[in-house]
């Protein structure tokens, strides 16, 4: 039993922990901003379903936490909401579907903030360093994923917004064969890699902005 707890590899499964705490964090910030903008907007579905909520077991999609997890990159569970419940339902369902990968976004550049100075004081081999990136990353990530217009990601629905009264109706209606076609797009290996390179553009181009405020702000 010695041999077996010295022998185990111990980093490979803080990463893991690391990687759990990130993907809950940016997936329970994100699907908390579908209810809330849908709430805000006249659509109270998802605040009666308990999902404005910080539990993350609420907002976690089995496979897709999993994926978060050993892919780099994943899915939360989608919020149910009522178009019906819009006074403009179109411009409903598109503003409650760029909540999400906005707030990502949002989440990103504050914990890049907070990275900057942890950076500045602990160095990027303290935990509470790898922690912060890994939230920003993976928030950048969900954001970036969720933009693809493959139903039922919120870029779908942002798209749809532009289509005719008639085509929208239509096209809403088949929006839950669209996770056969998002399943196969996961499973593409230029899928990873284009995300990734996405991903860690957008990481290091935010990174050097709020580097760059912390500067002004320590100056």
């Amino acid at each position: 039993m010695t041999n077996i707890i010295q022998n185990f590899n111990w980093t490979t499964l803080l990463n893991m922990a690391v990687s759990l705490v990130a993907a809950l964090t940016c997936i329970v910030f994100h699907e908390m901003s579908h209810g809330l903008t849908a709430a805000l907007l006249g659509d109270k579905t998802a605040k009666q379903m308990g999902r404005l909520s910080f539990n993350p077991l609420r907002h976690i999609d089995p496979v897709g936490i999993l994926a978060f997890v050993f892919l780099g990159f994943g899915w939360a569970k989608p919020v149910q909401i009522d178009p019906r419940n819009f006074k403009n339902p179109k411009a409903g369902m598109a503003l409650t579907a760029l909540a999400g990968p906005v707030s990502n976004f949002v989440l990103a550049a504050i914990f890049l903030f907070i990275l900057g100075i942890l950076l500045h004081f602990f160095g990027a081999a303290a935990l509470v360093s790898e922690i912060t990136a890994r939230i920003a990353y993976f928030s950048i990530v969900l954001g970036i994923f969720n933009l693809v217009p493959v139903p039922p990601l919120d870029g779908s629905k942002i798209l749809f917004a532009v289509a005719s009264d008639e085509l929208w109706a239509k096209l809403m209606r088949f929006e839950r064969y669209g996770f056969i076609l998002l399943i196969i797009l996961i499973m593409l290996p230029a899928t990873g890699n284009l995300l990734s390179a996405a991903s860690t553009s957008v990481f290091n181009w935010m990174l050097n902005i709020t580097a760059f405020s912390n500067q002004l702000l320590s100056a």
